[in-house]
C-alpha cells in the first residue's frame, strides 16, 4: 500500500508569549520571556510564585458567556487556538466531507481547575454532595476534541492522547498516520493545558520539579545553563491542521511544510527521571528519522524537549551527539521552553509550530537565559543561545518526553510539490 503524503495547512496558537501565531512567532524570534508572578491565585505560601501564564486573554471575547461557564480553561484554550487554525487553513466545512475530517487532541492533565474547584467546594461543605452537573464533562481529557468536533460538525476520528508531556506530539503522530493510511482527509490536531492553579503548582513543587527563582522569574527557565534549577510551568494551546496532500492541492490550500515522520519510544527507566544516557531519547529520534526516510545529515534544526531540569538537558544532549555524531555540531538546537515555559501536554503542539515556522522562514528561535556554560554539555553543540539565527532549514525535528518515560518525536520538512 502506497502511503499518502501529509502537509500542514493551518496553525493556531495561544501561548504565554503571544495569543496568535504571529504574536507567538515574533515573541520566539525576539527572545521574549513569558514568565512573571502568578496572577491566577495567591501564591504567597508556595515555593514557586511565578509561571508562564497566558496574558490578556478573556474567553468571553471568543466564546458565548454562558458556554464559558461550562468549559474548563484547557477547553477554552483549545477552542480559541483551533478557531485561528481553521480560519488560517481556509477550510470550508459547508462544502467538505465532514465525515472524513477528524480531531485528535493531546492533554497531559485536562480539567485540573474544574476538579480542584469541585472537590474544594465539597470539602468546605457539610458533607452533602452538591456537585455541578458539568463537573465530569468539564474535566475529562477527551472533552476538548469533543467540543471542537461539535462546533464544526466534524464526524471523523475523534479522541484524545495522553502521554504526559508527549501528549500532543502523540496526537500529531496519530493524525499523520490516519491521513497517510487514507482513513481521513483532514485532522485537526494539537494540545492544550491549564495547570497554573493551587493543585498544579503545589503538586509539581512537591516533586521539586519547578524552578524556585522567585527573585528573577523572567530568567528562571534556563535550558542547558549550569545554574538551571527546574522547569517553569506554562499554559495555553496549539493547533495544527494536518491534511492529505491531494486534498489540500485540490482546494488550493497554502502549505506551510510537510510532515514526514514520527517516532515513539519508552525510557523504561523511572517514572519521572529520564534515562541518564538518553537511550529512550536516542531511540525516539532514530525511529522518527527511519519513518521519514531521512538521515541525520538531512536535519538542520532540533527543537529539543529541553525543560531546564538538571538531568533532562544533559541526557538529551548526550542522545543527540550519540545519534547524530559529527552532524550534531552542524545543526542548530534550541529549547523554546526558555521563553514559553513548559506547557506539559500542549508542549509538543506549540513546539511543532515553532519547528514548522523555522522550516518556512529559515529562522531558528533561540534558547534564551544562557549565562553559564555547563561543563557536562558539549560546548561544540550550537544551542542557539540568546539570539535567533538565520539559516536554511530544510527539515526540523521536534522532541517531547513525558513522565512515565514516554517519548515522541516528529519531523517536518520543506514542501516540494
Amino acid at each position: 500500500m502506497e502511503l499518502k503524503r501529509v502537509v500542514v495547512t493551518g496553525l493556531g496558537a495561544l501561548t504565554p508569549i503571544g495569543n496568535t501565531v504571529t504574536e507567538y512567532w515574533n515573541g520566539l524570534i525576539n527572545g521574549v520571556s513569558g514568565a512573571a508572578p502568578i496572577t491566577r491565585f495567591d501564591a504567597t505560601n508556595f515555593k514557586t510564585k511565578f509561571a508562564c501564564e497566558v496574558k490578556n486573554f478573556k474567553p468571553e471575547d471568543f466564546l458565548d458567556r454562558k458556554e464559558v461557564r461550562k468549559l474548563d480553561p484547557f477547553v477554552q484554550y483549545a477552542l480559541v487556538s483551533t478557531d485561528e487554525a481553521v480560519i488560517d487553513s481556509g477550510l470550508d466545512f459547508d462544502t467538505s466531507d465532514t465525515n472524513r475530517i477528524g480531531v485528535i487532541w493531546g492533554s497531559g492533565i485536562g480539567g485540573l481547575k474544574t476538579f480542584l474547584d469541585e472537590v474544594s467546594n465539597f470539602a468546605k461543605g457539610d458533607g452533602t454532595p452538591r456537585y455541578n452537573p458539568f463537573f465530569i464533562p468539564k474535566m475529562i481529557l477527551d472533552i476538548a476534541p469533543g467540543h471542537i468536533s461539535i462546533k464544526y460538525g466534524l464526524r471523523g476520528p475523534n479522541f484524545s492522547t495522553v502521554s504526559a508531556c508527549a501528549s500532543s506530539t502523540n496526537a500529531l503522530i496519530d493524525g499523520f498516520n490516519y491521513l497517510r493510511l487514507g482513513m481521513a482527509d483532514v485532522i485537526i490536531s494539537g494540545g492544550s493545558e491549564a495547570i497554573i492553579n493551587e493543585a498544579g503548582m503545589g503538586g509539581f513543587n512537591a516533586m521539586h520539579a519547578l524552578s524556585t527563582r522567585n527573585e528573577d522569574p523572567a530568567t528562571a527557565s534556563r535550558p542547558f545553563d549550569k545554574d538551571r534549577d527546574g522547569f517553569v510551568a506554562g499554559e495555553g494551546a496549539g493547533t495544527i491542521i494536518l491534511e492529505e496532500l491531494e486534498h489540500a492541492k485540490a482546494r488550493g490550500a497554502k502549505i506551510y511544510a510537510e510532515i514526514v515522520g514520527g517516532g515513539m519510544s519508552a525510557d523504561a527507566n523511572h517514572i519521572t527521571a529520564p534515562h541518564p544516557e538518553g537511550l529512550g531519547a536516542r531511540l525516539v529520534m532514530t525511529n522518527a528519522l527511519k519513518d521519514a526516510g531521512l538521515s541525520t545529515s538531512d536535519i538542520d534544526y532540533i527543537n529539543v524537549h529541553g525543560t531546564s531540569t538538571p538531568l533532562g538537558d544533559i541526557s538529551e544532549s548526550k542522545a543527540i551527539i550519540d545519534l547524530f555524531g559529527e552532524d550534531a555540531f552542524r545543526l542548530n538546537i534550541s529549547s523554546t521552553k526558555s521563553m514559553t515555559g513548559h506547557l506539559l501536554g500542549a508542549a509538543g503542539a506549540i513546539e511543532s509550530i515553532a519547528a514548522i515556522l523555522a522550516v518556512k522562514n529559515n529562522i531558528v528561535p533561540p534558547t534564551i537565559n544562557h549565562f553559564t556554560d555547563d561543563p557536562e554539555i558539549n560546548p561544540r553543540l550550537n544551542l542557539t543561545f540568546n539570539t535567533a539565527q538565520e539559516r536554511l532549514v530544510r527539515a526540523a525535528q521536534s522532541n517531547t518526553f513525558g513522565f512515565g518515560g514516554h517519548n515522541a518525536s516528529v519531523i517536518f520538512k520543506k514542501y516540494e510539490g
